[in-house]
């Protein structure tokens, strides 16, 4: 008989999850703590290891008609907009990965998965599911709300992101510990790009460095929508204020006061830009075990297991890998193999997530560098160009 999965959390990596584990004829019930299934947020980038999967998953065709394929990558100086350096994508990653590098809107992404889901029609999608315990014994588990609903099956899936509830189930010391707060804030708009000055419109991906603190656009929805972000080191490593809240609103004035200097050509954009839209980053250190991605009836995905910062452009592409290797290796294994392949997806996945987790650290530190640090990687860059910027034990995996 095939397994009964609650999968706690309807964002991106639960719907993955659930769509992934119902192709293998599972039941998986998907619980959502907003009163409606969506996603807000801004642009995501999926390199050729994520769009692989989605390929997997019979959805190339839909992620192509909201996708836009840039054919570029392009690294600037934020102070003085000079091009450091630059990476073909378009046919090059087609050709040497196999897959495309695409970027779309988080919400078309999340409206595709949830279509495919829905589609699928072996699982229930329950929404003002506010998680507050997660119960397990031998061959069950149960969850419960806050508002006194409970529900049953034998395993639960924990993509229920940085703070999440089903991660207090694992059996490691580190189980309940709070995500750190970096003292980075992201902010971010989105703009169609026929309402921008032709000088600001962007078909490729372009990134600008500048001390502790870097931005980038690049176009989302078939390229008829511009999505820029600014990341940049605003309150100290720790501050806790408004952690939680990743969707406050955010001013130009508060983010050119955290930016600092920066070229003319960059300050355009961002003076372009409306509704900009701030919050507070929070990643964990890097996975030590499978310890730390499932226990007996218990897995997690995404960001519950292993949330990072995203200076590796890599948050979403994790938990859509997780979600894929987790169905694979259950394959269509029944309630009592369970625990058996759970630990053995942790044991696959927990390396290449702590390395990913890792690579975005360093790349912050890379990306914000100030002094030497930073002339000896605009040195590097110039040199260097493609094959400093190119991933391939990312992108072939």
């Amino acid at each position: 008989m095939p397994a009964h999965i609650l999968v706690a959390g309807g964002g991106i990596g639960g719907l993955a999850a659930a769509l992934a584990l119902s192709r293998r004829g599972h039941r998986a019930d998907v619980f959502e703590q907003a009163a409606a299934f969506a996603e807000i947020g801004a642009g995501v980038q999926l390199g050729p290891n994520v769009t692989r999967r989605l390929r997997q998953l019979d959805l190339d065709m839909g992620l192509a008609a909201i996708a836009a394929r840039p054919d570029a990558l392009v690294v600037h100086s934020a102070e003085s907009g000079a091009e450091l350096a630059r990476m073909p994508l378009g046919d090059t990653m087609q050709q040497r990965y196999g897959a495309p590098y695409v970027c779309v809107h988080r919400a078309d992404l999340h409206g595709l998965l949830l279509d495919a889901v829905r589609a699928r029609g072996n699982g229930t999608l329950v929404t003002a599911a506010r998680i507050q315990q997660v119960e397990t014994s031998d061959d069950l588990v149960c969850l419960s709300s806050t508002d006194a609903r409970a529900w049953e099956g034998e395993a639960i899936v924990g993509a229920d992101g940085l703070w999440s509830i089903v991660r207090r189930q694992l059996d490691t010391p580190l189980a309940d510990e709070p995500p750190r707060v970096t003292g980075h804030t992201a902010w971010r708009a989105m703009a169609e790009q026929a309402h921008l000055p032709a000088a600001l419109r962007r078909t490729q991906v372009h990134v600008w460095l500048g001390p502790r603190l870097h931005a980038v656009a690049y176009p989302v929805r078939g390229g008829n929508w511009l999505n820029v972000v600014v990341i940049a080191e605003s309150a100290p490593a720790g501050d806790a204020r408004d952690a939680r809240d990743w969707d406050q609103s955010g001013s130009i004035a508060a983010l050119k006061q955290a930016m600092g200097r920066s070229c003319a050509g960059l300050q355009a954009l961002l003076d372009a830009m409306p509704a900009w839209r701030a919050w507070s980053l929070g990643d964990r250190a890097p996975m030590t075990s499978a310890a730390d991605m499932a226990h007996e009836r218990v897995a997690l995905v995404g960001d519950a297991a292993h949330p990072m910062v995203p200076y590796l452009a890599q948050g979403a592409g994790m938990a859509i890998e997780d979600a894929v290797a987790l169905a694979d290796t259950l394959g269509d294994g029944s309630a009592v193999d369970v625990p058996a392949a759970f630990a053995r997806y942790a044991e696959a996945r927990w390396p290449r997530n702590a390395q990913v987790q890792a690579r975005a650290r360093r790349n912050g530190e890379i990306f914000h560098a100030t002094g030497a640090v930073r002339l000896g990687r605009d040195m590097a860059m110039r040199v260097l160009g493609a094959r400093l910027l190119d991933q391939p034990w990312l992108y072939g995996g």
